[in-house]
């Protein structure tokens, strides 16, 4: 049973889990804010741009359309049944997690955060809540069908831990610039 959730939660969360991961490699260029202030504070900041936004999009997309392909196997492999992703789940789960940590950014500047400051809690979990409600906004039957409260409880805890390790390996590894 708990085996069944985690596998459940994991694979159906992996479109939203890669984007923000895909965006520091591939972001760079316009910042989406375009420099602009709010109350002498930046908007978003740099760290936010539509090249980023795009890219990891684009490849939470394409891994969920990799994960139809080997679901059948994976599933007899692991004798779950998981979820294959109609190409709107997919979408709302991987711009939904990066609408997630856009309106965290925005957060951060009215707090007084710099870029890459750390705010506990809303670092681990912005994505997945933006995630979690666009596509329950746009999938709605899908959500209903496999985004079941124990898959939503498990997501909610193991994300936490895979953000921090992610993080910490990205650090390690020098693609980021803090351990958060």
């Amino acid at each position: 049973m708990i085996g069944s959730l985690v596998a459940t939660a994991l694979w159906a969360m992996l479109p939203a889990y890669v984007p923000n991961n895909v965006a520091v490699l591939a972001g760079g260029g316009r910042p989406i804010d375009g420099g602009r202030t709010w109350n002498g504070k930046r908007v978003l900041g740099d760290g936010k741009t539509w090249r980023g936004t795009a890219a990891g999009t684009l490849a939470g997309v394409l891994l969920a359309v990799g994960l139809n392909a080997v679901n059948g196997s994976v599933s007899a492999a692991i004798g779950v049944e998981l979820p294959t992703f109609p190409y709107h789940a997919a979408f709302a789960l991987a711009f939904g997690a990066m609408c997630g940590d856009i309106a965290a950014s925005f957060l951060k500047r009215r707090s007084g955060r710099e870029r890459g400051a750390s705010f506990p809690g809303l670092d681990q979990l912005d994505f997945v809540v933006a995630a979690l409600v666009f596509t329950r906004v746009i999938a709605p039957d899908w959500f209903g069908e496999w985004f079941t409260l124990g898959v939503i409880a498990v997501v909610l805890v193991i994300t936490p831990v895979l953000h921090v390790g992610t993080n910490v390996i990205a650090f390690a590894i020098g693609v980021k610039n803090e351990p958060w």
